[in-house]
């Protein structure tokens, strides 16, 4: 009986307790929900008036949970954030050339076309629009060579189609390995002419849409992930090819890349905006490898681009969005005055 009145007395003591004094209630933080909207709040306050264009990479690929609704909590931060009528669902063309709007920030994304990153399909565009509330100016997806280098018409299309912007990620990469050379499409290979008569006829395709592309040539080329990074191409070497003040794994690349441009000039391909993919953060961290020394220059490329991601994994270094956009930001605006598109942000589920 006693322990009975001893618990009515606590349960008295803490009723009077709330009724006098508000309970605060802590709610757990899902770090993707923060991190997405710092990069929505950061994008909007003009912090960054040459970025001009966003693609969020939305894919769960061996279990990475970069898709936007990996919870709910993230789902919500990034409709909440998207809905802003800073974030454009329609671009500007001007003689075939994707303009930066004088006003707002493109929508876009990689909508989930697989781990192959080439499995285009109408209803995965318009699913992630359904699933963001917001549709997208166009559809980002790979051109993985193999093979065989040919133009993805019927992807293309499929993109088209649906009044979407095909942009197209040039990968000369004969497989998924990383973090080695590609037995095949060196960037030496590329100057050679080895592959021209096959970019030729890409160029030609390209040409015969008749409609606008958007295109880049060796995605985040300062990491060493990919075949087409410095290293794998001459590193800081800098007699064996070229100027020999310059570091020749960069500038095989500047020159491989103005290679494919200008073949596709001279087919034309004049459809074609050109974009520049570098990485916030790349590897090596060696003088060699500083996003300049790629760069084609402004008579090639119509924008640039970078890949803005928090941790990919459990375990990695939490940075906010801002916090990376502010250490590369400032080295874009070194390299060119073209304007700027995050072609892929993404962060995995924190715990």
């Amino acid at each position: 009986m006693k322990r009975i009145f001893l618990y009515l007395f606590l349960i008295l003591i803490l009723d009077a307790s709330c009724k006098s004094e508000a309970v605060e209630v802590v709610q757990p933080i899902n770090k993707k929900a923060v991190w997405i909207a710092n990069a929505f709040q950061s994008l909007e306050n003009n912090r960054y008036p040459k970025i001009r264009a966003i693609s969020w990479w939305h894919e769960n690929f061996d279990n990475s949970f970069l898709k936007v609704n990996s919870t709910s909590e993230s789902l919500m931060s990034y409709k909440q954030g998207v809905q802003s009528v800073t974030f454009l669902e329609s671009v500007v063309i001007n003689a075939n050339k994707l303009e930066a709007p004088l006003e707002g920030i493109y929508h876009a994304a990689f909508p989930d076309f697989g781990g192959t990153e080439d499995i285009v399909s109408v209803h995965k565009i318009t699913d992630f629009e359904a699933l963001v509330g917001k549709d997208i100016a166009w559809a980002y997806f790979s051109d993985n060579w193999y093979d065989t280098i040919y133009f993805p018409i019927a992807k293309v299309n499929s993109i088209k189609s649906i009044g979407k912007i095909p942009f197209i990620r040039m990968m000369p990469r004969s497989n998924f390995d990383e973090g080695s050379p590609d037995p095949n499409y060196s960037m030496q290979n590329i100057l050679d002419g080895n592959y021209d008569a096959a970019i030729t006829q890409w160029a030609i395709a390209a040409a015969n849409t008749n409609s606008p592309l958007l295109v880049e040539f060796g995605t985040e080329v300062n990491g060493n992930w990919f075949p087409w990074n410095g290293q794998y191409n001459g590193a800081g070497e800098t007699t064996e090819y070229g100027d020999i003040n310059l570091a020749d794994g960069a500038e095989r690349f500047r020159d491989a890349y103005r290679h494919i441009i200008t073949i596709c000039n001279a087919n034309g391909a004049t459809n074609i905006t050109w974009f520049f993919h570098i990485n916030a953060y790349g590897e090596p961290n060696a003088s060699w490898n500083d996003i300049a020394a790629y760069y084609p220059g402004d008579t090639y490329i119509d924008w640039l681009g970078v890949s803005i991601y928090g941790p990919q994994k459990q375990g990695e270094n939490y940075q906010e969005f801002s916090d990376i956009l502010d250490a590369i930001y400032p080295k874009l605006l070194n390299i060119s005055d073209n304007p700027i598109a995050i072609l892929e942000f993404a962060i995995t589920e924190l715990e």
